[in-house]
């Protein structure tokens, strides 16, 4: 067992008794880097810029005569940070709230638990993290409406695929006179815990614009080789964006965000990109908005 593997066992693959009491101590941090340094991505000179979006849709706390307050919490924080929260130590940390009271009213007790949370996941990944709180009544933001299945542009009678570790090779692509833009989504993405095994689901969007056209039946290759690995989400999401910007020019332009499905009662949506192309993702990264992607978020 590596040491990223052995950190997050703190909590993974074992029976916690859910806290009765706020606790901090819950949170664990992964260093970025051993992954990261697999793929010649360095911490002090990033390939791309970004952050991470966490989804928490069970939330609660109490106010100090019992009330419950119950709310979707939303969370951000930069790619660039040296750690990440590790996701069962997060939903743990969160449920230390359920049963501790905060506040003489709802208000009190959600600005209370706003700003410990803030606190606490800052301090513990030594980065600037910032959440919000949504009411049910919230409007769903829609993003992402222009991108493509990617399945479209793919003859499934002829495709093959038989690799289902981490195959770059299966990557190709050909260079035109042309500079074009490409919207593409995968909504087959699959990977796995690195620690429990347990399969992860989700989105995947790309956006390049070069006057390299890397094949799409190679990409739908490429992402299904995922189906056996073993990651956490932004590892994945960054695994991808290396492989991809290797085969663009230097100043071509890249998104990659995957948008997970929930496991939990939380889920993820790290995105990666070296450019602002993307306006809808800014809807995604705005802690005021509840932007979705597909029906499966």
């Amino acid at each position: 067992m590596n040491k990223t593997d052995e950190i997050a066992s703190i909590h993974l693959g074992k029976k916690v008794s859910g806290s009765e009491k706020y606790d901090p101590s819950l949170i664990v941090a992964i260093p970025r880097i051993e992954n990261r340094k697999q793929y010649k991505i360095e911490n002090n000179n990033l390939p791309f810029k970004g952050f991470d979006i966490w989804h928490a849709y069970e939330f609660s706390s109490m106010t100090k005569n019992g009330i419950p307050v119950t709310r979707l919490m939303k969370m951000k924080y930069n790619c660039d940070s040296e750690f990440l929260v590790e996701s069962k130590s997060l939903k743990l940390y969160l449920n230390s709230f359920n049963m501790t009271r905060f506040g003489n009213s709802v208000r009190e007790c959600l600005e209370i638990c706003k700003n410990t949370i803030e606190k606490d996941l800052s301090e513990k990944l030594k980065t600037d993290v910032k959440i919000n709180f949504f009411e049910n009544n919230t409007e769903r933001e829609n993003i992402f409406n222009n991108f493509e299945n990617i399945m479209n542009f793919v003859d499934e009678n002829s495709l093959k695929i038989n690799k289902f570790k981490e195959a770059p090779e299966e990557l190709q692509s050909e260079k035109s006179n042309e500079i074009k833009t490409h919207y593409l989504m995968f909504d087959s993405l699959r990977s796995n815990c690195r620690v429990t095994h347990q399969p992860d689901f989700g989105d995947l969007f790309i956006y390049y614009k070069s006057k390299t056209h890397i094949l799409e039946d190679s990409i739908v290759q490429y992402l299904t080789s995922f189906r056996s690995e073993y990651h956490f989400h932004e590892e994945c999401c960054e695994m991808i964006y290396k492989r991809l910007i290797d085969l663009l020019d230097e100043n071509d332009e890249l998104f990659v965000c995957a948008l997970y499905t929930r496991r939990g009662g939380i889920d993820i949506s790290p995105i990666r990109l070296n450019c602002d192309t993307i306006t809808d993702a800014l809807k995604l990264i705005n802690l005021k908005k509840f932007a979705r992607g597909s029906i499966k978020q």
